[in-house]
């Protein structure tokens, strides 16, 4: 995960606690390409490996704004599909400056699956 999460550069995650069951908390901590630290965290709501993963999600800038994040995997032919949603947010402009976000964390972690 520190390796591809965030869309600073690789390696920009600078924490990363992950207490991965029903009820763990995660913290993630990391940089922008200008230099800025963010810092995210939540709870995790359902945990089935390998399939689905879903959590809460509030940056500590704004920790009264709780979105939440389902990620699920399904194998597929030559490798597997990744379907995720981001939902519940504050405003459109939420949704949108996460849009921005998640769009190059995948970009590197396309990068990081295909080295």
């Amino acid at each position: 995960m520190t390796r591809w999460f965030g869309p600073g550069e690789p390696d920009s995650v600078v924490v990363a606690d992950l207490d991965l069951r029903v009820g763990g908390r995660y913290h993630i901590g990391f940089t922008t390409q200008d230099g800025e630290r963010h810092d995210v965290s939540g709870i995790y709501e359902v945990v089935e490996p390998p399939h689905r993963l879903v959590f809460s999600w509030a940056w500590k800038s704004t920790p009264e704004r709780v979105s939440r994040v389902a990620v699920d995997l399904v194998a597929a032919r030559g490798g597997t599909d990744l379907t995720f949603l981001h939902e519940r947010f504050h405003d459109q402009e939420a949704r949108d400056n996460h849009q921005r976000g998640w769009l190059p964390t995948f970009d590197k972690l396309a990068q990081f699956l295909g080295a």
